[in-house]
């Protein structure tokens, strides 16, 4: 189980896990991290005056080495299951592409804290299906309302060839007009998989809930689809960098600067050219372990290039050819109960196959 552990505290989502764990199992720990992250994120605190003209004192200063020692005294050999999903949670929901890292994953990624992390990460792997491949039968999330019984994409090919076009314009278009500063206040595209294509998930509870930089959607409908074909797998950075070296496409004007912000890397950027990936692959699939142990890291793919793994998500499936199609069974209309961050099942959707109707979609 170290080599899972070790993963997990390779990467920042990893590690952002793991703390989460640690302030929910011990409210102590939580209290320690809020002061030790304002120190580094905010760099002073505004005191209070009282009306008798005191003050109120200075909140503590948490050392790192305090930290460490407490979250090394917690006793993590039962993990909680639904702290550890609640941690995963919000592990992803953290996750910037287009800043520096938040104060909260610079706590984690403190080399003693990250150390006294290794056994909590050892306990919070142990069951798990995060190395799991693509799984054949799995689900589409569509964010609108559930009347709207649209079919789903069967040919990508037309997707593709727009955004590979785009990439290349405003690749183009970056350098031309943004400053060759890295430092530049400036931003733009900065994620690294095509988000027009679609997406699946093997668990409904991970495509309604494991969304970066949640937007806070209120209903959904969840379709069944069921998918065959190659599958390249994205188990960690190794991966990726494979993806990249194989079909590069640079994307050095268009992303310096949200990425340079952070990995603090001023350098040259590949990510894979999709369009390209589509000759050879069916679909691309991003396991839960290779997501915290890389989304959001530096990839080096050589010594002129690397890439960030930015704008995916975790047990995540992109479809790169017509070999995906809605399965037999109802889709799912499901809402957010009231006041409250928990998806609750309304019914089936309208416009769902029946069995023994014929299924909707492409080819197997």
């Amino acid at each position: 189980m170290s080599s899972a552990a070790d993963a997990l505290l390779s990467g920042r989502r990893g590690r952002r896990l793991c703390l989460e764990y640690a302030m929910a199992a011990d409210p102590g720990i939580r209290e320690e991290v809020f002061w030790l992250a304002d120190g580094e994120d905010r760099g002073h605190v505004v005191f209070l005056t009282r009306a008798d003209g005191t003050a109120d004192p200075p909140p503590p200063v948490a050392a790192s080495a305090e930290l460490a020692h407490r979250i090394a005294a917690l006793d993590a050999r039962s993990a909680d299951a639904a702290l550890i999903r609640a941690a995963l949670r919000a592990s992803v929901d953290s996750a910037r592409y287009w800043q520096a890292p938040d104060a909260e994953d610079g706590v984690a990624s403190l080399p003693d804290v990250r150390d006294a992390l290794f056994g909590v990460a050892e306990a919070v792997a142990v069951g798990t299906a995060w190395r799991q491949p693509r799984a054949t039968e799995q689900w589409a999330i569509d964010w609108r309302a559930p009347t709207d019984t649209a079919p789903l994409m069967t040919d990508p090919s037309a997707a593709l060839a727009s955004w590979a076009a785009e990439q290349r314009a405003d690749e183009e278009r970056a350098q031309r007009e943004r400053p060759r500063d890295p430092h530049a206040n400036r931003s733009g595209i900065w994620w690294s998989v095509p988000q027009r294509l679609l997406s699946t998930r093997a668990r409904i509870a991970d495509a309604l809930e494991l969304i970066e930089d949640s937007p806070g959607w209120e209903t959904a409908t969840l379709i069944p689809v069921r998918g065959a074909g190659r599958t390249f797998e994205v188990r960690s950075a190794n991966e990726w960098s494979d993806l990249c070296r194989t079909y590069p496409m640079e994307v050095t004007a268009a992303r310096r600067h949200d990425w340079f912000r952070l990995t603090g890397r001023d350098g040259r950027w590949l990510i894979p050219d999709w369009e390209r990936v589509a000759g050879e692959w069916d679909a691309v699939h991003l396991t839960t372990l290779g997501y915290l142990s890389a989304a959001m890291e530096l990839v080096p793919i050589d010594d002129e290039y690397a890439s960030v793994i930015a704008g995916w998500a975790p047990d995540s499936t992109i479809w790169l050819a017509g070999v995906v199609r809605e399965w037999h069974g109802p889709r799912e209309a499901w809402m957010r109960s009231s006041g409250g961050d928990e998806w609750i099942r309304v019914e089936d959707a309208p416009g769902s196959p029946r069995p023994g109707d014929p299924a909707v979609g492409g080819r197997e």
